[in-house]
């Protein structure tokens, strides 16, 4: 009895000084240059291919994040298969359709129906909802918006897109299975009574997302997440001999922070709150991970969301600085650039709006649920050289400049991750249309 008294004795006493070990010495020790570029070096290398979804090189990447997390000693997401978060992508290829709309016949070219069934009926009395997309909008954005709203829907565009129609079909190249359908319909005549019956063939193809847990010593249900995408756009043409596209910034970058931040919050042992460490799939090809993921998170118990991606080079303003899309969505950026005083490092809001970033990437399918989920970033939008070039190499990247923005991350969610902060939420409503 004695024996094990002591032995719990010293083990508690090891813990302790082991949970009171300096975090800026951890920072050092944990996120290192070496570490950065080992594991840059593995995502980004020839042999991953470019990481284009439904290859082996894909899997061979989840594989390898998923040993970087079990490393880490992170535990599985509740539900998921291991450390993969695995679900199923539908693409449906037309074989019927027939329309009408107040008793006129339409023409097939302008109704394109999205959807996950085989086989799809509707008419007035189906409980679709109706919108609109009126001239003089966004019709990518507000498409985007409407569609991924998760509703039985109609939507009726303005004739006045008529040229860009076509592109909706965009909608339709890969899908998460759902149960629900959305009906774009080229006209602006108000619906007395419709028709429509579409058929299609299906076929299913299995994503993974890779997810690591590390549970809240205080809050356990409110979750702060660190996330990135690991999926690139795979060969394209030749230049200069070279046809891989390694994505050593998009987001080889991202996912080595994800890697390194869960490693230090392991090491350093006092989160409050649940962190949530995210490697999504499919980013490139409409973003479904991210949004295979957000639909299994409860988003009130999400508290803030720290989505990194191309944060391998310098940002406009330089060393030691990074951009936060969405800034003035919530106080998230106010209580970040509050932790980093005295860091030398800074924050500032997403200088390129006309590229609508906080609507493009990983954190968008939260942010509309209201959670302050952001994007950061360096990525010079406007000139950045290597942009979805086989040129993104690691080679390319400045790695000393890139620990310290994965430091400075981990500095500026200190008071979250602790418990002491909580951003304000998104006006969900203002991203919806």
């Amino acid at each position: 009895m004695k024996k094990l008294l002591l032995s719990g004795l010293l083990l508690s006493i090891a813990s302790c000084l082991f949970a009171q070990k300096n975090p800026a010495t951890l920072l050092k020790e944990v996120i290192t240059i070496k570490e950065v570029e080992r594991i840059e070096r593995v995502l980004a290398s020839d042999d991953m291919r470019g990481r284009k979804i439904y290859t082996p090189e894909i899997e061979k990447a989840a594989d390898f994040i998923a040993a970087e997390f079990k490393a880490a000693g992170l535990e599985p997401l509740k539900g998921a298969n291991g450390f993969r978060q695995e679900f199923v992508t539908v693409s449906p290829k037309q074989t019927s359709i027939s329309a009408t709309l107040n008793g006129a016949t339409l023409d097939p070219k302008n109704v394109l129906v999205v959807t996950s069934q085989p086989h799809v009926k509707i008419d007035q009395s189906s409980g679709y909802e109706v919108v609109s997309i009126n001239a003089g909008a966004n019709l990518f954005e507000v498409a985007n918006n409407m569609a991924s709203a998760g509703k039985n829907r109609i939507i009726m565009v303005d004739e006045s897109f008529a040229k860009n129609f076509p592109r909706l079909a965009f909608f339709k190249r890969n899908l998460n299975k759902s149960d629900k359908n959305v009906v774009f319909i080229l006209g602006n005549a108000e619906i007395a009574s419709i028709n429509i019956e579409a058929a299609h063939d299906i076929k299913e193809q299995k994503l993974a997302n890779v997810v690591g847990v590390l549970p809240g010593k205080t809050k356990k249900d409110e979750y702060v997440i660190f996330s990135g995408h690991y999926d690139h756009i795979g060969i394209g043409k030749p230049v200069d001999g070279d046809s891989i596209n390694n994505g050593a910034n998009d987001d080889a970058a991202g996912i080595t922070a994800v890697i390194l931040l869960a490693k230090f919050y392991k090491a350093l042992g006092n989160n409050d709150r649940t962190i949530v460490f995210a490697a999504f799939t499919a980013e490139e090809s409409g973003g479904f991970g991210s949004q295979y993921f957000s639909k299994q998170m409860d988003p009130a118990k999400v508290m803030a969301m720290f989505n990194i991606e191309m944060i391998g080079t310098e940002s406009k303003w330089g060393k030691n600085s990074a951009y936060i899309t969405g800034f003035e969505m919530t106080d998230m950026g106010k209580i970040l650039e509050t932790n980093l005083k005295g860091s030398g490092f800074t924050f500032h809001p997403d200088p390129y709006p006309d590229q609508q970033l906080f609507y493009r990437s990983d954190n968008a399918t939260l942010a509309k649920q209201g959670v302050p989920a952001h994007t950061i970033s360096t990525s010079k939008m406007d000139v950045e050289p290597n942009y979805h070039k086989v040129t993104d190499h690691v080679e390319t990247l400045d790695l000393d400049n890139m620990a310290m923005i994965i430091r400075s991350i981990a500095i500026s969610a200190r008071s979250i991750v602790a418990g002491k902060d909580t951003p304000s939420r998104v006006k969900a409503e203002s991203l919806t249309r």
